[in-house]
């Protein structure tokens, strides 16, 4: 099924054209390798540091351009962490040390990412709020509306930069570049792959379908824009 646009969405739909041009004060968007392997570091500007992850920058900085929030700096840790959820605590643990004191105020955009609630524990533990949900996925279709699909527990997500990245996520760290006869077992109980497009990007949807082929899977586009992030975001901007 295909999830129809609120005005939210539709309002952020129209910027997306540009989305991939967005650049934070001081330096310009890394590429999706940069942010998966390296990360982006903080300006130093803004009294609210985001701590989030590689993947979600772009939809980040664009949600900022948007709405004027230059009171918010963004840091990012490498997007390579969602493939050891083990180390994700850590990690941001670390981060939260090192740039506290720089910041009035820290907020954690990781929901929580395959760390068995370990992350929101540490999070309590640090006094920092984090994004509600159990995943990315969930929170850009919207926390709830994601729990209401019982029925795709045989689908396979992708986002916008999944999409731009599936060699380096899923193709690579799965052997099926080297063992391409593992597809079938590997995703043999998936039926479906679902594109949660935050942007409207005629040249992702067509990778996402590509990618879908690739792995023997049914192609389902849903547009989803920033969803719980944008509204997450919007509560931590306004408490300044």
């Amino acid at each position: 099924m295909t999830l129809p646009c609120s005005d939210d969405n539709a309002f952020f739909l129209a910027h997306t054209k540009r989305s991939n041009a967005v650049t934070q004060s001081n330096h310009s968007l890394p590429d999706p390798a940069t942010l998966t392997t390296r990360g982006l570091a903080p300006t130093g500007q803004g009294r609210i540091l985001l701590i989030a992850c590689g993947a979600l920058a772009h939809e980040i900085l664009a949600l900022k351009r948007a709405n004027g929030w230059d009171h918010m700096d963004l840091h990012c840790l490498p997007a390579k962490l969602h493939l050891y959820p083990e180390r994700i605590t850590e990690e941001v643990e670390k981060a939260v040390a090192r740039h506290r004191d720089a910041y009035a105020r820290i907020f954690v955009v990781y929901a929580d990412c395959g760390t068995g609630g370990q992350l929101q524990a540490k999070c309590q533990d640090l006094g920092v709020e984090m994004v509600a949900g159990p995943h990315c996925y969930a929170f850009f279709e919207g926390v709830d509306r994601f729990a209401e699909h019982d029925d795709e527990i045989t689908a396979f997500y992708l986002t916008d930069f999944l999409v731009r990245q599936f060699d380096a996520f899923v193709w690579k760290p799965m052997g099926l570049d080297r063992h391409p006869e593992l597809r079938d077992m590997i995703f043999g109980n998936y039926t479906k792959l679902v594109y949660q497009a935050q942007t409207d990007d005629a040249a992702l949807r067509a990778r996402a379908k590509e990618c879908a082929q690739r792995l023997g899977l049914d192609y389902e586009y849903r547009f989803t824009g920033y969803g719980d992030l944008h509204t997450a975001l919007a509560v931590q901007a306004a408490k300044s």
